[in-house]
């Protein structure tokens, strides 16, 4: 078991950036893929970036690539993602999720992941 406990939301205005960390227990995170996911009012959550075990290409959807940074510190077990140029449409609970995989690419299939954490919300004010 993967426990995954989300931090690092708030409140900020349109511009602004905050970085949001995924600290997991239980196993060693190393094995892991990471993905993290948001959920909008009154949409269907989203995928938002996914980094493999190793750190390397990571995956971004299209509507943050270039703005949002995911990176991963094995030795901390933790997984960042760092939010930049922030606009109204970032609000959204973000949730992070992890599956075992040593493959070097990632899923952007919210099935795939099979451990999530409990979401940490962000609303960005205009």
């Amino acid at each position: 078991q993967v426990q995954l406990v989300e931090s690092g939301g708030g409140l900020v205005q349109a511009g602004e950036s905050l970085r949001l960390s995924c600290a997991a227990s239980g196993r060693t995170f190393t094995n892991y893929a990471v993905g993290w996911f948001r959920r909008a009012p009154g949409k269907e959550r989203e995928f938002v970036a996914a980094i493999s075990w190793s750190g390397g290409i990571p995956h971004y959807s299209d509507s943050v690539k270039g703005r949002f940074t995911i990176s991963r510190d094995n030795a901390k077990n933790t997984v960042y993602l760092q939010m930049s140029s922030l606009k109204p449409e970032d609000t959204a609970v973000y949730y992070c999720a992890a599956y075992r995989s040593l493959s070097p690419s990632v899923s952007m299939i919210e099935s795939r992941y099979d451990y999530w954490g409990q979401g940490t919300q962000v609303t960005v004010s205009s």
